[in-house]
């Protein structure tokens, strides 16, 4: 809901000095930063998409520059490009060096004043001026993202090629037939039927064009990276150049859907011979890092087959003895992210513990971890640099639920923070957001619960306000500082409503305890802690306790359904987007099985205690029991949670006549991602929640 007047203004001239590459193939107006000038200071939806999104820091070779991205999106366009900057190390000087209609991605250095980046599905090269650009010939292939070897004389680069059978194929005849012939499972993934799959090619690079293209993969069914969210982090570069370690599930069809298997593979790069450096170990192996001297290899692992929530260790690989160290053995938290020290005597990871994510320090000798970071801040994968100064620093971004993603620079030694780049200062200075406070709520089995409340801007104690509870989802996830422009928790508060975001059970940065409390248990201990919540602030005398919402998405739709059904009058209106309501159909319909397999105790047809509790409790059983005005939206191309889950949830709510409206979005898939898509659903968002809530 807009609460404010908001003037966008394309910036026509340059951002900053230096001149920008102009790529001929562009068309159509350019999406630049747009300036905001606002009647009131209250975040609205417009404002939301005028935010700039910083990502993908890259410090140059000699230290001296930061190389990176930032998205801007046109709401009347509907949407968005990606422009390049480039600063010193110091955050000063400041200039975009990309300027066009098409997004520019994946840039890197390819040596101190030279860099690499993608634009239109082909590869650029570019003075880091932003001059003389020029496209690497060399391949026709539609290139998504690329790696280069630390002598810079090959490339490693992802593009898909075609999977499986079209009936084309079978019948030349006709080739206007639309069907798909389907044989086996993972025939859609994610937001697609799966007619191409992406496959990593290794090419050498002489600085201008790539010669001797290979597919590592050539004639094998499996994707590498893996689907849907893997990247070129899924594979690296040996110090030398000469091997590539992968992370790749060598599975397909049933076999695919039923397992998290993916296995760490060292490939040669001189003859194509490849070895599993994980046989055995049976959960997700991913995101393989070199010590820089190439002695070591560490990776992400979890244990156990068909569990995506499994704990996230750091597994440490000696090449000289072939043997495997867990080096998180006695840490508590998931891994995110890991990069060794220069001198490879350490590494640096990010892990949420306690509801942020936090710099560590580990030493892979006797795996013991120091903490870095404090303060409530969520912290990116770093970087070490040694600057011209010969000063340590760590590159990165952070973020926290008043702030988008800014880059900055972290000491390692004292933890202290200097912000680099301020992309969206002139839009924060013209806000008030609300204050975020961390409460621990004590649960039906006296356990201390994380709980971040935000209250209104302006928030007044003499006032009683509305209050919304966000349901997480996931299940397993966590509610840390991170910033959404899917869910944003400010732009509810800036619509006069507290939020609550409970880290009930299941949430994944308090132990694997915490976490795995609620697989099997969807319905039991974890909507405790969200009534438990809910409870707990209504006794504060600024909460109008008749007036209650309930939002969430995916797992958080679900426990929405759900809630409507057992909730006892505490809430007056729910809104559930992605969410699953039938869970027995959940499990036959959904692509990837392993995750309903695991949390639902296994099929509707097992007979086992779990699986026949957690079927018994689905949503859909409990209809009857519904008597609270509900929005439901979706995206029609969901195929992780497809669209008739909502369907089904809003059918059943009219036919016991209960207010409901609905809201489906035909080309989105489980996240809505389109500008004016985004601004429609918080619109609609905030009309229903005002229409019952205020």
């Amino acid at each position: 809901m807009n609460r404010t007047t908001l003037i966008l203004m394309i910036i026509s001239g340059a951002l900053a000095c230096g001149s920008c590459h102009d790529n001929a193939q562009d068309t159509g107006p350019i999406i630049q930063k747009n300036t905001v000038t606002l009647s009131g200071d209250l975040l609205d939806p417009m404002v939301l998409n005028s935010f700039g999104r910083v990502s993908d820091p890259q410090v140059s070779p000699d230290g001296t520059k930061i190389l990176y991205g930032v998205s801007y999106t046109s709401v009347e366009q509907n949407k968005s490009n990606r422009e390049l900057f480039v600063m010193d190390l110091n955050g000063q000087n400041n200039r975009q060096i990309t300027r066009s209609s098409k997004s520019e991605s994946n840039a890197r250095w390819l040596d101190n004043n030279t860099i690499l980046f993608l634009s239109g599905g082909k590869l650029w090269k570019m003075d880091a001026t932003g001059s003389e650009a020029e496209e690497i010939k060399g391949t026709d292939r539609p290139v998504s993202e690329f790696s280069l070897s630390p002598k810079r004389d090959r490339i490693l680069f992802i593009s898909n090629v075609k999977s499986g059978v079209k009936p084309t194929d079978r019948y030349p005849d006709l080739d206007k037939a639309s069907g798909r012939i389907i044989n086996d499972l993972m025939y859609r993934h994610w937001d697609c039927f799966v007619e191409e799959i992406p496959h990593s090619f290794l090419a050498s690079f002489n600085g201008k064009s790539l010669d001797n293209v290979t597919d590592i993969l050539e004639g094998l069914p499996y994707d590498l990276p893996t689907l849907p969210f893997g990247g070129i982090g899924e594979l690296c570069w040996s110090p030398d150049g000469t091997k590539i370690a992968y992370s790749c599930r060598k599975l397909t069809g049933v076999a695919y859907a039923v397992s998290t298997n993916t296995d760490i593979y060292l490939y040669d790069v001189a003859t194509g011979a490849e070895e599993n450096l994980s046989t055995g170990m049976m959960g997700y192996d991913t995101a393989p890092v070199f010590s820089p001297c190439g002695k070591y290899l560490v990776w992400c692992s979890m244990e156990r087959d068909g569990y995506e929530a499994d704990k996230n260790r750091l597994m440490l690989y000696s090449f000289e003895d072939k043997s495997i160290k867990d080096l998180t053995a006695n840490f508590k938290y998931n891994i995110s992210s890991a990069s060794w020290k220069t001198g490879g005597d350490g590494l640096y990871i990010t892990s949420c513990a306690e509801g942020i994510t936090h710099v560590f320090e580990v030493n892979p000798q006797n795996g013991s971890f120091r903490q870095i970071t404090t303060g409530r801040y969520d912290c990116d994968p770093v970087q070490q640099v040694i600057g011209p100064n010969g000063v340590e620093q760590l590159i990165g971004s952070y973020m926290s639920l008043s702030m988008p993603a800014e880059l900055v620079s972290i000491n390692p030694v004292s933890g202290e923070y200097t912000q680099l780049s301020f992309e969206n200062k002139h839009i924060l200075d013209q806000l008030t957001m609300g204050e975020v406070e961390e409460r621990w709520i004590t649960t039906t089995d006296k356990k201390k619960m994380l709980t971040w409340v935000i209250y209104p801007p302006h928030f007044d104690p003499s006032r009683k306000y509305p209050m919304v509870l966000f349901c997480a989802g996931g299940p397993q996830s966590a509610l840390s500082q991170s910033w959404s422009y899917r869910w944003c928790h400010q732009l509810i508060a800036a619509n006069d409503y507290i939020v609550i975001l409970p880290n009930r059970r299941g949430t994944t940065a308090f132990g694997q305890e915490w976490c795995e409390q609620i697989s099997g248990d969807y319905a039991g201990q974890n909507m405790q802690d969200y009534l438990t919540a809910v409870d707990h602030m209504k006794r504060e005398p600024f909460v109008d306790g008749k007036h209650v919402g309930a939002v969430g998405a995916s797992y958080g739709g679900y426990s929405i359904f759900y809630l409507a059904g057992h909730h006892e009058g505490r809430f007056a209106a729910f809104i559930a987007h992605a969410g699953i309501f039938n869970t027995e159909h959940m499990y036959m319909e959904t692509e990837e099985v392993w995750f309903p397999h695991w949390d639902n105790g296994g099929a509707p047809w097992d007979d086992n205690p779990v699986a026949r509790d957690h079927y018994a409790k689905s949503p859909h059983k409990s209809v009857q029991n519904w008597d609270t005005p509900i929005l439901i939206t979706h995206g029609e191309l969901d195929y992780r949670v497809p669209v008739d889950q909502a369907m089904a949830a809003f059918n059943a709510a009219k036919l016991n006549g209960v207010p409901a409206e609905m809201l489906l979005f035909p080309d989105e898939n489980h996240w809505i991602l389109k500008p004016q898509n985004n601004v429609l659903w918080n619109r609609v968002f905030f009309e229903f929640l005002d229409k019952y809530l205020k």
